[in-house]
């Protein structure tokens, strides 16, 4: 059994997917639909421009689901279909990439959604307010309490379980600065301040989470030709209400990654298709469900790569 996941930020890359597009006539379509339905050449930057710019939250976002979208249509295009996956997945924004993918969203409204996501992520909290860490070699439940312990009246919360000794914090500034000194104190390995602009996935993100209700409830939207595992249940999901209120939850709410792929695993899936820039997620996933295989789909060699090796196991 298989599932295919789609990363979130942080992947993005100058020059992601620009092969893709070069090789695969329905990769590059895929860059020119999100160009148009944003009205300005997102691909340009993708693929040849500024890393700082591309990083930003507005243009990361599109650009990471445009060329998670693009290295699908590659898989297609060597004979892979979404239904030789039991289930899609993604971390966070990626979300929205495997919804793609599973034709729940249109590659439009999903570019015009992230815009909106991302703009909105950034205008919830003002610069130098919010921050987000790290916390390397605790469990989740530690990671959980010290966020508790450490608020102090502001906000501090586990934001993400990335794998079983990963977990990341978000918040106020103070609090999460006061959260990384008392993991250490707790015996984490290491607790790293994040070089993000805005604290995700935690209760500053409500204003955001209330303007995607109001964009999500405008668009038009299917039930996944596979189940979703959400970010915030880590369960399966087809119904389209259901889909968007916890779009609207993952906001503010925590990305459970590593519970999302145990309970793949536990469901008998036994190899996980990253599609996408990067390769952050296989290996959270081979520290979560250690006799997994992983493949990763980001590039035109590894399209064909994939593909093959997943005809090959059918």
């Amino acid at each position: 059994m298989r599932a295919f996941v789609f990363p979130g930020q942080g992947a993005q890359a100058v020059g992601m997917g620009r092969d893709l597009a070069q090789a695969y006539p329905a990769a590059r379509a895929v860059f020119e639909e999100v160009d148009d339905a944003l009205g300005e050449a997102l691909s340009a930057l993708i693929f040849d421009g500024d890393a700082a710019t591309l990083t930003l939250t507005r243009n990361a976002q599109p650009a990471l689901m445009a060329t998670s979208l693009a290295a699908f249509r590659a898989l297609e295009a060597e004979g892979v279909t979404i239904t030789d996956a039991a289930f899609v997945a993604g971390h966070s924004l990626g979300e929205y990439s495997a919804l793609a993918a599973a034709g729940s969203l249109g590659l439009a409204d999903c570019a015009r959604l992230l815009r909106l996501r991302g703009d909105a992520m950034q205008a919830a909290v003002p610069q130098g307010v919010g921050a987000m860490a790290a916390i390397l070699g605790l469990d989740a439940a530690t990671v959980a309490q010290i966020a508790t312990d450490a608020a102090q009246g502001e906000v501090c919360q586990l934001a993400n379980e990335n794998d079983p000794a990963q977990n990341v914090i978000s918040g106020h500034v103070a609090a999460v600065e006061r959260a990384a000194a008392l993991a250490k104190a707790a015996g984490a390995k290491r607790a790293l301040m994040l070089p993000v602009s805005a604290p995700f996935h935690c209760a500053l993100m409500q204003p955001a989470a209330d303007a995607m209700r109001a964009a999500l409830e405008q668009v038009a939207m299917q039930a996944p030709a596979v189940p979703l595992v959400a970010n915030v249940t880590a369960m399966p999901v087809t119904d389209p209400d259901t889909i968007r209120a916890l779009l609207v939850d993952q906001v503010a709410g925590r990305v459970r990654w590593a519970a999302s792929v145990d309970w793949m695993a536990q469901q008998g899936v036994t190899q996980f298709v990253e599609i996408g820039a990067g390769k952050a997620l296989s290996g959270m996933i081979r520290r979560i469900a250690k006799d997994a295989a992983t493949l990763t789909v980001g590039t035109a060699d590894e399209a064909k790569a994939a593909a093959n090796d997943m005809k090959g196991a059918a």
